[in-house]
């Protein structure tokens, strides 16, 4: 159905957002504007296929688009060249150990007439999630400095991915091999890529109706305690066996 732009009511007030299939078509999804950052807030809008994104400058923006990109959980492709690279020139790879810094590194300034979305307001959300147990961070180390790493937020059994970087090439790649493989071993169901993009579909991402996505966050979801951290390593991060094709194993244990 067609939609129009929803303002949500200042902090102390009901938390209340608007059906995602209300959403704007143009842009893609765009569902409301304004509110807060606060831990019941977002966490209300991502039981509901729901996230912040904006820039600095701008209302809190927030999104539900259609369709939607996902990865699910053994279908990671990692391709022939990057498993040669892991066996030869293994990182290590830990989570939970420093979120602050992997929200850091996604959020840095790679070139001065670029900004980021992840704006001050973003990163001391996400890390608030991060101590109530909700938000997780995979760190790839080399020689003890951090290469790169993805950080997201969990709900139930259901991953939503929201940004990784960089410093080293492949290391936001090992990243996500160890990522998959940690939600494969608690059993989660879906990972939300939010929009697609030539680099997610590469590694095995596809696109789906919002309202298929939304059924399947209606199974798998669930809000409520977060499941605490997920401390581990660093640890050699196995490359997978096999050929160029769906991933299974490895990971950091």
């Amino acid at each position: 159905m067609a939609g129009s732009l929803r303002w949500l009511g200042p902090p102390g007030c009901e938390i209340r957002f608007p059906p995602p299939d209300t959403a704007l078509s143009w842009p893609n999804g765009l569902l409301a504007a304004g509110g807060d950052l606060s831990p019941e807030r977002l966490l209300a809008a991502y039981g509901q296929g729901i996230f912040p994104w904006y820039e600095a400058g701008q209302p809190i923006l927030w999104w539900s688009p259609d369709p939607r990109a996902v990865l699910m959980p053994g279908e990671l492709h990692v391709s022939r060249r990057l498993r040669r690279r892991l066996r030869r020139d293994p990182f290590e790879v830990s989570l939970d150990r420093n979120f602050a810094a992997i929200v850091k590194g996604c959020a840095r300034r790679d070139r001065p007439t670029v900004g980021t979305w992840i704006t001050a307001e973003m990163a001391a959300a996400y890390t608030a999630l991060h101590r109530l147990g909700h938000a997780h961070s995979v760190e790839v180390w080399r020689a003890g400095r951090l290469a790169g790493g993805l950080y997201g937020v969990a709900q139930g059994r259901v991953f939503f991915a929201e940004s990784m970087f960089s410093n080293e090439a492949d290391a936001s790649k090992a990243a996500l091999v160890a990522l998959m493989a940690e939600l494969e071993r608690r059993d989660f169901r879906l990972v939300d890529c939010q929009l697609p993009s030539p680099h997610l579909a590469r590694l095995g991402s596809r696109t789906i109706p919002r309202r298929e996505f939304l059924a399947l966050l209606a199974a798998f979801g669930a809000s409520g305690q977060g499941s605490g951290p997920w401390t581990a390593g660093p640890a050699p991060l196995r490359a997978p066996d096999g050929a160029d094709a769906q991933y299974r194993g490895g990971g950091v244990h």
